[in-house]
């Protein structure tokens, strides 16, 4: 049987801001929406590959061909206070191939939800230096088959995250922004009892490895705080797990490693107040047991005050 690939299915976070110190935020961006303040945003991704890594031998699968994920993911960041936000998104997959003769499968995947808090915040001078912390959950929603690479929609396990970001901005606009989160997944339930990492198992539950996440950005606010322009390296680690051995289907715990670079732009129009549009690409750079994918995103965000927003609260108090 030819091999073919199971994709680490990971949302693509995008972050996003408003200007004029209202803002929304991602789990894994620098920004925090005020007390009171929502924003709601809609994302469409466009995700191929045609080359993948078996291990660490990069090859083609006739196969499979040129394999297609397309993504629609809705998402909000509500402000609990200054200080703490909620985070929820839940995306809708679709995916295909060329060749072959496997058909693909769409559905929602998993459902996402975070706390994001900031720890520390501090003028250093010219300057912020902030540091915020996120903790999050993912769970599956619907009942997609995991154990049918590369096809399947999620990985089909619990996944609980930590992270913490440092950031310093510079008061005319320019930024840079670490991250880092550590995952640790539950275990996924196939629809067989009897499968093989590097010997035989007779179960249909299977261990998932943990795995680590991080990224580097490099970001800058232009034309009064109306379009943001972000660069970024970003990759993940698993612990565990083992490669897509020679002629053989790939399978949820496969040890998947990355590294990718990406571009990332947002854009508020003045002539509609509240509304911004999103755009980004990147590129997986290397890899292990994962397609060499080259995606885009486009979307948009809305933002507006549901409850006692700052001016609100002091004016109460």
């Amino acid at each position: 049987m030819n091999k073919i690939l199971h994709i680490n299915i990971f949302m693509y976070l995008l972050s996003l801001a408003l200007p004029g110190g209202v803002q929304a935020q991602t789990p894994a961006d620098g920004l925090m929406m005020e007390r009171g303040q929502i924003c709601f945003a809609a994302l469409y991704t466009h995700d191929t590959w045609d080359e993948y890594w078996e291990g660490t031998l990069k090859r083609t699968n006739g196969n499979i061909g040129t394999f297609t994920r397309q993504t629609v993911m809705p998402m909000f960041a509500l402000g609990l206070s200054d200080r703490l936000n909620v985070i929820a998104a839940l995306p809708w997959v679709k995916t295909q191939a060329s060749g072959g003769q496997m058909r693909g499968v769409s559905g929602f995947q998993d459902i996402g939800l975070w706390l994001k808090g900031t720890a520390y915040q501090h003028t250093l001078g010219s300057g912020t230096l902030s540091l915020f912390g996120v903790i999050g959950l993912t769970l599956p929603t619907s009942d997609y088959l995991e154990d049918y690479a590369p096809f399947s929609i999620g990985l089909g396990c619990p996944d609980f995250s930590i992270r913490a970001t440092p950031q310093y901005q510079l008061d005319m606009g320019l930024y840079i922004r670490g991250t880092a989160a550590y995952m640790i997944r539950g275990n996924a339930t196939i629809e067989r009892d009897y499968y093989y990492t590097t010997q035989g198992i007779y179960s249909d539950v299977v261990d998932m490895p943990n795995a680590m996440s991080y990224a580097a950005t490099l970001g800058y606010w232009l034309f009064d705080y109306t379009l943001q322009v972000e660069a970024s390296y970003d990759g993940l680690n698993s612990f565990g797990g083992y490669d897509i051995r020679r002629q053989d289907a790939g399978f949820p715990s496969n040890r998947m490693n990355y590294t990718r670079a990406g571009m990332f732009i947002h854009y508020y129009p003045s002539f509609l107040p509240g509304f911004g549009i999103v755009a980004q690409g990147n590129q997986i750079l290397t890899g292990r047991n994962v397609g060499q994918s080259t995606a885009f995103t486009a979307g948009i965000t809305y933002q507006f005050g549901i409850w006692g927003t700052r001016e609100t609260a002091d004016a109460a108090n």
